[in-house]
């Protein structure tokens, strides 16, 4: 049976706004939310990008909430010590409650301390790498590791939760998927990808499985489709695309080859709540354990009313 938690947009909302709504979320009755963890938001208009560390801090201390980051890459902006150190804390305040979500990263948030951007092959190279860091620190030990990516030196955690989190690794394609499969506890997309929880599970990925989708509820279609399109149009540039493209304009830029006729197709859009049905249907099909939906734009709480209250009902 699927599990249905609300997606928090770290690109759309304050961190007041992030504490806020998810403490709507969880009157309104989810019981799990997702938290994006970005430096710079996909494009101006989305307008924020706090710290998920300290957002995670009030939500742990505020809700009773399941946590998850949708997702990090422990890789390049941080290091894998500190992000150790940040989990280990976030954990210890949510008991139980936490999940780390983890990825290679985007060239939009990763490229801001100078680092080149490098191919997949060596993005994952570094994730495997970060994890074992981050598992090794997590044991409590004194830890000295020189890698190929990383360096630590004498380092302790000196708190630590009683129960570790799981790591769930964020992949499409079939190698990261398989990546996933080898090195997480788990698997996130954000897409009712059948073939990737084929090779998920076929490449022996026993764990649990996430994923992620957008609505955009407003009181007419028209409505839904113009403010859908003016945070978030540039979707259909998914992929490699959304990987490699370091600055906020790249985005912008392809927003325009779209149009809001455009997301009514991409985006269930508007007060219907068939429609909004179909579109989780399919991440339901496919098999996720948990599938997390978020509302595009300003007016969340009218977003999380209709999912519990029209939506989420046509699917259970």
């Amino acid at each position: 049976m699927t599990d249905f938690g609300y997606f928090l947009s770290s690109e759309e909302l304050s961190p007041q706004e992030l504490v806020r709504y998810g403490q709507a979320a969880e009157r309104a009755g989810f019981d799990r939310v997702w938290l994006s963890d970005h430096f710079h938001p996909w494009t101006t208009e989305q307008g924020e990008s706090p710290f998920v560390w300290a957002v995670l801090g009030a939500l742990a201390a505020t809700t009773e909430l399941k946590l998850t980051t949708a997702v990090t890459c422990p890789t390049f902006r941080t290091h894998p010590a500190i992000i150790a150190q940040a989990t280990a804390t976030v954990a210890s305040l949510a008991p139980g409650r936490f999940t780390f979500g983890v990825g290679s990263g985007e060239a939009l948030n990763e490229h801001v301390l100078g680092d080149a951007w490098p191919p997949v092959s060596v993005r994952l190279d570094r994730l495997a790498e970060a994890i074992g860091v981050i598992r090794e620190l997590w044991a409590g030990g004194v830890v000295t590791h020189t890698g190929e990516h990383f360096t630590v030196h004498d380092a302790r955690l000196f708190s630590l939760p009683e129960t570790l989190p799981d790591i769930l690794v964020s992949g499409f394609g079939p190698k990261a998927t398989t990546f996933a499969a080898q090195h997480g506890d788990g698997w996130i997309t954000v897409q009712p990808d059948k073939e990737g929880m084929q090779t998920y599970r076929e490449a022996g990925g026993a764990g649990r499985t996430q994923a992620g989708v957008k609505i955009c509820w407003a009181e007419t279609e028209d409505e839904a489709a113009k403010t859908a399109y003016r945070l978030w149009g540039f979707q259909g540039a998914g992929g490699q695309t959304s990987q490699d493209l370091p600055m906020w304009q790249g985005f912008e830029a392809i927003a325009e080859l779209a149009s809001p006729e455009d997301m009514k197709t991409a985006v269930a859009c508007g007060p219907d709540a068939t429609r909004a049905a179909e579109m989780i249907a399919k991440y339901v099909e496919v098999g996720f354990d948990e599938v997390y939906i978020s509302q595009m734009g300003p007016d969340q709480e009218g977003g999380i009313a209709f999912l519990r209250e029209e939506v989420l009902p046509l699917l259970t």
